[in-house]
């Protein structure tokens, strides 16, 4: 159950009319009372002699009688309590009681208190109903409000314990604001897949993923289609900036703002100055990376994995403040590489962003300097271009996804343990999506090495074999069961044909975290693996071949084009 508080304002039978009216696309349905301040409050909806003006001159009647300089200017409190899609229908009695119950609890009728403020509910929906007050007591006295939203919160959770409806997480204040039902349905109109507020949420985002400055942040911005109107101090300081869809326009037919703060508590731009590191090196310095032959957007999610590891690792069992703002890093890297990867994971990408946004947030202080590094893997990722999702780059898109989702999900975890239910939830929904994106990048690249693997000499197989057996005994048996033991036995080829030490690197890639409940442990070593070959000491000297071999592909974490579709003959 969500209780939603709407603008304060001055016009008490323009919306007692909205809310007996047919709605703006004829949805509501039998609007009635259910509720009020009276038992004798008129209702226009089921009694012909009543009307909006009546009900309004009822309503209204404690701010008329207070002299006009002290009638407060905006004195009609609106808030609408609305069931989840999957609670039953309640009758008129039960959205009574909860009208009562939400008035008592966030201050504008307490129990027992005989001059309160004046109030009515309207159903005009299934699932819904609006209270409507009167911001001055019938003693002409203001109602206390302090935190009204976060009262509003805790008594709806209690509503839905006691008459069994489902949970909804519990905020703790650093979520953005819900578009209002108007904005959706403008949104409908203009052919907006969300309302504008949204839309300019994650260009916002997208623009701040990895900039080392405002100016840069700014250009990007610009470069996304969005209006921009910066606040400009006398000494040419920008002080803030607000944003807006190209063609949505108001009334007035002027453009309609939204300050970066009204986006979300964390864009405002003394909050996005904090972020900025003065870093703009962009080049990958990993010495078998470059080796390698991997493209630009390839060596840029290599070199990502170890930051978003780290962040892993953090929100398992690190400090507070360095964990928070692992999260806004790990966010900017989602958001860097849902704009530049292209193929069948980018769809998956951008809605784990679109969650995971909500899960960067808490009141916890993020020690920033403990960012720079995922903000730096954003910026390379940025600049390095759009990954096409083959090849190298399909290959370097699965590692990054198969370490992020590690990541995501310690977010959760992180969350959960500190009672953040809204976080938590997001993050398990971003989760989702990425574990279904990694699917669709990790598909050709793992079916490739499957293939070539497959098709090793038998003496080579036969060795690969024995060093699981010696390295991993424990989960040789199981691995040789899995459908991705061949792509296992290949990557070991690649590592040991690159001078690698087999053994010690495959037991290095087991240690890192348990394989128990991986549902393909194979699948799992082949990225630790790679990712290991990319971070791990270039041994000097490469192993010499024990047998002739056809030339065997380097450890770049892919096979090469020509060789994914001629597999090796025996």
């Amino acid at each position: 159950m969500i209780p939603s508080i709407h603008k304060r304002g001055s016009d008490t039978v323009g919306l007692i009319r909205y809310l007996y009216g047919p709605g703006t696309k004829e949805e509501h349905t039998d609007p009635h009372l259910v509720a009020a301040f009276d038992p004798l409050t008129p209702d226009p909806g089921r009694n012909r002699d009543a009307t909006c003006r009546q009900l309004q001159r009822l309503l209204d009647q404690p701010v008329n009688v207070l002299p006009k300089g002290r009638r407060p200017a905006k004195h009609v409190w609106h808030l609408s309590v609305r069931a989840s899609p999957e609670d039953p229908i309640l009758s008129d009695a039960d959205w009574a009681a909860i009208a009562r119950r939400t008035v008592a609890a966030t201050g504008i009728a307490p129990d027992g208190d005989e001059r309160a403020c004046r109030w009515a509910a309207v159903r005009h929906a299934d699932d819904h109903i609006h209270i409507i007050a009167t911001l001055v007591r019938d003693d002409g006295r203001r109602p206390r409000l302090h935190n009204e939203a976060r009262r509003a919160q805790a008594e709806a959770r209690r509503i839905e314990a006691d008459y069994g409806l489902r949970c909804v997480a519990s905020g703790d204040g650093t979520a953005a604001k819900r578009p209002t039902s108007a904005a959706r349905h403008k949104a409908e109109r203009l052919g907006q897949r969300a309302a504008s507020q949204e839309l300019l949420r994650a260009h916002v985002r997208r623009a701040l993923a990895g900039a080392v400055d405002e100016a840069e942040f700014f250009d990007r911005l610009a470069a996304e289609g969005v209006r921009i109107d910066k606040r400009i101090a006398p000494s040419g300081d920008v002080l803030g900036y607000k944003v807006a869809i190209v063609g949505d326009r108001n009334k007035d037919n002027e453009p309609v703002w939204y300050a970066g703060s009204t986006l979300a508590p964390d864009l405002s731009l003394p909050r996005i100055r904090k972020r900025f590191t003065t870093v703009t090196d962009t080049g990958v310095r990993l010495t078998a990376l470059d080796r390698s032959g991997a493209s630009a957007p390839a060596r840029a999610r290599y070199a990502a994995a170890q930051p978003a590891d780290t962040a892993r690792a953090t929100l398992t069992s690190g400090d507070e403040r360095t964990a928070a703002a692992h999260l806004v890093g790990v966010g900017e890297v989602l958001d860097a590489l849902a704009q530049t990867t292209d193929g069948p994971s980018r769809a998956d990408l951008r809605e784990a962003t679109w969650h995971f946004e909500r899960a960067s947030r808490s009141h916890i202080r993020a020690r920033n300097e403990e960012m720079y590094a995922l903000r730096r893997a954003a910026r390379q990722i940025v600049h390095s271009g759009t990954a096409l999702g083959r090849g190298t780059d399909g290959t370097a898109t699965a590692l990054i996804l198969n370490v992020v989702i590690l990541a995501v999900i310690g977010a959760a975890r992180w969350h959960a343990a500190r009672g953040h239910a809204q976080q938590a939830e997001a993050a398990q929904q971003a989760a989702d999506h990425l574990h279904t994106a990694y699917q669709a990048a990790a598909a050709e690249p793992l079916a490739a090495l499957r293939a070539h693997g497959a098709h090793l000499p038998v003496t080579r197989r036969r060795r690969h074999t024995a060093t699981v057996h010696v390295a991993l005994p424990h989960l040789a048996d199981r691995l040789q069961a899995e459908p991705g033991w061949d792509s296992l036995v290949m990557v070991l080829d690649q590592a040991e044909h690159a001078g690698y030490d087999t053994a010690a690197l495959l037991a290095k890639a087991a240690a890192q975290r348990e394989l128990g409940t991986a549902e393909s442990a194979s699948d799992v070593l082949v990225w630790r693996l790679h990712h290991l070959g990319f971070i791990s000491p270039t041994p000097r000297r490469p192993r010499p071949e024990p047998s002739p071999a056809p030339n065997a592909a380097p450890v770049t974490g892919t096979v090469p084009r020509q060789e994914a579709t001629r597999p090796h003959r025996r």
